[in-house]
C-alpha cells in the first residue's frame, strides 16, 4: 500500500476521526447520558483542561460526529451531544467494548 492509498484507507480515516487522547472518553459520556452541557461534561473528565476538551470537541463538530446547541438563557447554555451521523457509530463502539470485554482481562487495565 502506498501512502496515498494509506491516507485513503478507511481504517486510516476512522482513526484519524476518533484518536486523540480524550475523545474516547468524550464519546463515552455522549452514548451513556446523551446531550451534556459542556462544563458538566468537563467535570465528569478528570484531569482535561477546559481548552483541550474544547478542541476535542471542535474537531469531533467539524467531523460533524457531535453537534453543538446553545440555548439563548442568561448566561447562555452551551450543550453538546452526537449527531446523527455520530450516533451511528453506536454499534461499532458496542463491539469494540464486547470484543475488549472478551480479550483483555479486566485486571490489566490501569486506573
Amino acid at each position: 500500500m502506498n501512502y496515498k492509498e494509506f491516507e485513503n484507507c478507511p481504517l486510516n480515516i476512522f482513526l484519524k476521526l476518533f484518536t486523540g487522547k480524550w475523545k474516547p472518553l468524550i464519546l463515552y459520556h455522549f452514548f451513556h447520558y446523551g446531550d451534556i452541557r459542556f462544563t458538566e461534561l468537563w467535570r465528569k473528565i478528570p484531569k482535561v483542561s477546559k481548552k483541550v476538551l474544547l478542541e476535542q470537541l471542535k474537531e469531533l463538530e467539524e467531523s460533524e460526529i457531535v453537534e453543538r446547541r446553545q440555548v439563548n438563557t442568561f448566561p447562555p447554555e452551551v450543550f453538546y451531544g452526537l449527531s446523527e451521523k455520530g450516533k451511528t457509530i453506536l454499534p461499532v463502539i458496542m463491539q469494540i467494548e464486547e470484543w475488549t470485554k472478551k480479550m483483555i482481562p479486566s485486571n490489566t487495565v490501569e486506573e
